[in-house]
């Protein structure tokens, strides 16, 4: 009956795929396999995989760099900076308005900061591609068994349809045949009197 099952299942699927299933992507392949062989898809190994000190690293800064906490602590560094070297310092401020030091420290640290949440994000983008393949091919392994599904039911309610044609045959001929006994009864019956 498995058997059965999976060889109708890729009968159906390869069917909806077109003329030619000789033209199947490697996604289709995997979901047409793991449909016949009644497996569940795993999730890519890639995505389970300990990232590296790097990638952490990358992760945290583009989590903190993106944040509401590392805005604040920004804009109060800046407002300090400025106070301290304008109001405090006065004229013997290391760096006085208009705070070049300060803005090449802060050139210094978006130079630094862009390349690291870009490779944060390129990690996330990878990871994220994946999990649409994946999610790809389980929607299809999905689709192909709900198509066998809808085939295996066709095939059960066409075996109910020809059983039930063939009772009411089955009945119509008892039901012919009582007539004629009926008829013959009758006509006995009206020929006698």
């Amino acid at each position: 009956m498995d058997g059965h099952f999976s060889r109708d299942l890729l009968r159906s699927a390869l069917h909806g795929f077109g003329p030619s299933g000789t033209e199947l992507g490697p996604a289709e392949r995997r979901a047409l396999e793991r449909a016949a062989q009644r497996r569940f898809s795993e999730a890519p190994a890639h995505l389970s995989d300990e990232p590296t000190f790097g990638e952490r690293l990358s992760d945290r800064v583009a989590r903190f760099g993106g944040s509401w906490g590392f805005i604040s602590i920004f804009a109060v560094f800046l407002v300090i900076w400025a106070f301290v070297n304008t109001g405090i310092l006065g004229k013997t401020a290391f760096d006085p308005y208009p705070y070049i030091f300060l803005n090449l420290m802060l050139s210094m640290v978006a130079a630094l900061q862009a390349p690291v949440i870009m490779m944060s994000q390129n990690r996330q983008a990878t990871k994220d591609r994946q999990m649409a393949a994946h999610d790809y091919e389980v929607n299809l392994k999905a689709e192909i068994e709900i198509m066998a599904l809808h085939e295996k039911l066709d095939a059960i309610r066409s075996e109910q349809l020809l059983t039930l044609v063939q009772k009411q045959q089955e009945t119509l001929e008892l039901m012919t045949s009582a007539l004629d006994r009926l008829t013959a009864v009758h006509g006995r019956i009206c020929g006698s009197t």
